[in-house]
Parts: structure tokens; C-alpha cells; sequence
């Protein structure tokens, strides 16, 4: 990892720059005037330390034949539902189903201006009425950590029926009003036979468009699907992500491995993306095909295996996920960029700009050879263990 020069090496990214409210978007770029579409973002594109400016529609030109970008198929939920506690309106934010039918909820208290505000956690046996004459019961926090979020059992109507009759999509007060489910939908989202699904919309992957998409791979750059369903981000905490659940296909898994052994690069459509690929990864850098929770955090000692480059939104610089982003291009690299966005009037959050994080020309790959990787591969096909490099 590159340290910023005279910059502590865990001094959070607040210290270097102070992001405006004025910055935050407020509505979608396709309503901000006529003939903007989803592909209408700005992009800053970092390469090492250097920074340029570009909209997302130049993203295939930015790119080169042999590229792979990894997607997250995840669709967003409805997840915001309203409930009572007595006579009290609470909100309730579905964040992941459990595999013994529970689901982490986080309950918060509407602000009046349309939005929520964070409210203490449980108690243990704290009962919710639901829409639809169904109810949950809130059992145990999730971790020990924190109390923001906790295990439920729901009564009544099954939960996706419910967010898909009672639910709308969750919003923060940067927003400016309540908006459709299909804002929230990327064009990689794809429904779930089980009903779950994110319940925040993977974000870096919203401004592709159909269009887009296409001449991306007539330009000969591949895509690789995967799935992470996304819970509730800590909005005001910022605390590191929890277990989620996660699969990566083997004609996922087949195709990154190719790519990488034949020199291309591994570009990760969002932070979700990251995680879902990195925790398929093996220690020799081979991604197999894996299916499950991951409780992976990337961080810059951690370090990534598989991803080169990362097409993220712009996160608040006290977000854990600037770990990540750190992880991949390095300290310096992340701090010119927040610092050349801020000056630049970039804009934030979901609805908001986006940063594409480039290897620097002409570096080699951090992780495994070409030679070693080809070698790996092979062996997981076959089995065997791959020799040690020497």
C-alpha cells in the first residue's frame, strides 16, 4: 500500500477532506434535466496518482478488449416498511433473511420530512405490528458489537410478499423524495426465486444502461455475473459491513480465471462486487466457484487477490468501505482523488458520480504471476496442489 506523504497510516480520510452538503445527490441525474439519461454521471478515473475527468458514457473508451467487469445481480428490495409499537410509528428496514427464516431488521423513527433517524436498538421481545395482520418479534442483536441491528421472527404474511405489497424502497434525508422501485433497480438485477434480494440498491452499477452495455461488449470487454446481497449500511455509525450472502456461478469463476491468465483486467462493478470475488478467491489468486455468507472485510492489510480496478460510487470519508477502495489502488491514490472530486463539485451518494480506479500504466499485477496463475488453475481443475514459487 502507497501511504499518503506525512499521513499517518490509520488517520481516517475526514482528516484530508470535507465533503459539502451541497454535494449530496438529491435526485437521480435522469431527473436533473431534459436528455440525461443514467449514463449522463460524471467519472473520475484515477490511475495512481493521477486524476481525470469524464462522464460514464466515455467508460468503453476508458476500457480495452480484454477487460472483464464483475456484476452484482442482486435486485433491491422494497425494504422500508412501516410498523407501530403500540401507538408508536416506527420504520423497519428488512436488511438479510437468515437461514433459519429470521430476518436482521433495523427499526428507526420517522423524521417528519419523509426520512428516519436512528433509534436505540431492541429491547429483547420488542413486538412490531406490520401491514397485512402480520407482526415480528425482535430476539437477539445480530452482533455484539453494535444494536442497530437484530434477529427477528415474522408472523403473518410471508416477508416478500409483504415488501412487495407494504414496502417501498429505503431512503436517506440527503434525498429529496420518495422514488419508484425501478430508480433502484440496476440493469444486471435479477429476481430471486427465494424473494431476497439487496436491501440498498448496489449503486456503483446503476449508471450502465442497455445501450451502454452493448457497446461495451462489442468492444470486446466481458462480464462476469456475481451475487451479494447488500444489507443495511450503518448511515450514521459507519460500521464494517456484516456477513451477507453471497454466490459466485463457475461460469463466473471459469471466465475471471481466464481473463487474468491472459493478461486482462479484473475491473469490480462496486464494493459489493469486491467482496463477493475476493471471498471466492483462493490464497494462489484462483477464484472457484462459491456459494454462502462471507464475513469478509478488505482492507489495505488484507489486500485483494483477484480485482485490479474498481468502478465505485463516492462514500462518505468516514465509511469503512475507503478501506477497501484503499486496498486496491493504495492510500495516495484514494486521497488525490476525494480531494481532486470535492474541488471538481463531484456529487455523492447512490444517485450521484462515480470513480473509476485504474492500475497505474505500465505496473506489474500485485498478485500472482501470469505463469503462477495458469499453473493454479490447472491444479484446482486437476485437484492437485500448486507448486510454490520459488
Amino acid at each position: 500500500m502507497t501511504l499518503a506523504m506525512g499521513v499517518p497510516p490509520h488517520e481516517p480520510v475526514r482528516a484530508w477532506v470535507s465533503v459539502p452538503e451541497e454535494l449530496s445527490a438529491r435526485v437521480p441525474v435522469e431527473q436533473r434535466g431534459r436528455g440525461l439519461d443514467r449514463d449522463s454521471v460524471r467519472m473520475l478515473v484515477s490511475r495512481g496518482i493521477e486524476v481525470a475527468h469524464h462522464t460514464f458514457s466515455e467508460l468503453p473508451r476508458l476500457l480495452r478488449a480484454g477487460d472483464l467487469l464483475v456484476v452484482n445481480t442482486s435486485a433491491t428490495l422494497a425494504a422500508a416498511l412501516d410498523g407501530w409499537i403500540g401507538h408508536a410509528r416506527v420504520v423497519v428496514h428488512f436488511s438479510t433473511r437468515g437461514d433459519d427464516g429470521r430476518w436482521a431488521v433495523e427499526l428507526r423513527e420517522p423524521d417528519g420530512r419523509g426520512t428516519t433517524r436512528a433509534r436505540a436498538g431492541g429491547p429483547a421481545g420488542t413486538e412490531v405490528c406490520l401491514p397485512g395482520g402480520g407482526w415480528l418479534v425482535l430476539e437477539e442483536p445480530l452482533s455484539g458489537r453494535s444494536r442497530r441491528l437484530w434477529w427477528a421472527r415474522v408472523a403473518g404474511p410471508g416477508v416478500p410478499g409483504l415488501l412487495r405489497e407494504h414496502g417501498r424502497p429505503i431512503r436517506y434525508s440527503y434525498t429529496d423524495r420518495d422514488q419508484p422501485l425501478s430508480v433502484y433497480q440496476t440493469v444486471f438485477a435479477l429476481p430471486s426465486a427465494d424473494g431476497a434480494g439487496s436491501a440498498e440498491m448496489p449503486s456503483a452499477a446503476r449508471p450502465f444502461t442497455a445501450r451502454l452495455v452493448t457497446e461495451l461488449v462489442s468492444r470486446g470487454v466481458q462480464f462476469a455475473p456475481v451475487m451479494l446481497h447488500t444489507g443495511v449500511a450503518s448511515a450514521e455509525a459507519h460500521e464494517p459491513p456484516y456477513p451477507e450472502r453471497f454466490a459466485v456461478p463457475e461460469a463466473s469463476a471459469r471466465v475471471i480465471n481466464a481473463v487474468r491468465a491472459g493478461g486482462g483486467r479484473i475491473v469490480a462493478v462496486g464494493t459489493t462486487a469486491v467482496r463477493a470475488v475476493e471471498s471466492a478467491a483462493g490464497a494462489d489468486g484462483v477464484v472457484r466457484p462459491r456459494a454462502g455468507w462471507t464475513d469478509l472485510v478488505v482492507t489495505p492489510e488484507h489486500g485483494v487477490r483477484v480485482v485490479d480496478g474498481l468502478l465505485t460510487g463516492l462514500h462518505e470519508p468516514e465509511a469503512s468501505h475507503l478501506l477497501m477502495l484503499e486496498a486496491v489502488a493504495g492510500r495516495e491514490a484514494i486521497r488525490r482523488g476525494y480531494e481532486a472530486a470535492v474541488r471538481g463539485r463531484y456529487l455523492w451518494h447512490e444517485f450521484g458520480d462515480v470513480h473509476l480506479v485504474l492500475p497505474q500504466q505500465g505496473l506489474p499485477r500485485a498478485a500472482a504471476t501470469r505463469q503462477d496463475l495458469t499453473q493454479s488453475i490447472a491444479c484446482a481443475t486437476s485437484g492437485e496442489t500448486a507448486p510454490r514459487p520459488v
